[in-house]
């Protein structure tokens, strides 16, 4: 007994379509919930007080770059990833060298290189010796002697007789800091994982129709 199998070119012609619809959807689908999720993690940053430079720093990509493909992917990151993930975590900041942190007060100002400055950068740049004061009830204090201009910022005093010179606490030294968790982003990655689905079966749906 011989069997002949005839194949319908329409049906063929269904089957590439629908292929090619499926792979249209997933692609759709996935640039969708990447966009969605990095538009979701870039409120998070904003709205925890983080700035918007940091949040800019929330990029997303589809894979593939070009064309359709029913395993496209979506990759959303940080460019900044130490910061965001300190942020995301609350970590335990300790010294790298086993002393102390130092914190700067608003009479430090700030750090030419962005950020906040060092005590051996404000040195530098004020002229002036930082000096240790031992607490027992409280942060230890990096202090300078000088007055303060009209920013509220430690600078070299010019009067002869003292007038206006204060001791300014400059720093405060703590031997750990422990960073608040500002962010969640595992949770908006849950939720643009969940609504994969969906958005394929949305997209699959709208090209028919």
């Amino acid at each position: 007994m011989k069997l002949k199998l005839d194949i319908d070119p329409d049906i063929v012609a269904m089957m590439a379509a629908e292929v090619a619809a499926g792979e249209r959807a997933v692609t759709a689908a996935m640039r969708e919930a990447g966009t969605g999720l990095k538009a979701a993690w870039r409120l998070q940053v904003t709205g925890a007080g983080l700035g918007t430079r940091l949040a800019n720093t929330i990029r997303s990509q589809t894979f593939p770059k070009s064309g359709e493909s029913l395993d496209a992917a979506a990759l959303v990151w940080s460019q900044a990833p130490v910061i965001v993930g300190a942020h995301d975590t609350g970590p335990l900041i300790r010294s790298k060298d086993g002393f102390w942190l130092a914190i700067p007060l608003p009479a430090a100002g700030k750090s030419l290189r962005g950020g906040r400055i060092t005590p051996g950068e404000w040195e530098r740049r004020r002229g002036l010796r930082l000096r240790f004061v031992y607490r027992r009830t409280g942060p230890s204090l990096l202090v300078a002697e000088g007055r303060l201009n009209t920013k509220g910022q430690a600078v070299v005093s010019r009067s002869r007789t003292g007038r206006g010179k204060v001791s300014a606490p400059i720093f405060l030294l703590v031997p750990q800091v422990k960073l608040p968790k500002r962010l969640d982003l595992a949770r908006d990655a849950d939720r643009a994982l969940d609504s994969v689905p969906g958005l394929i079966v949305a997209n699959w749906v709208d090209q028919r129709f």
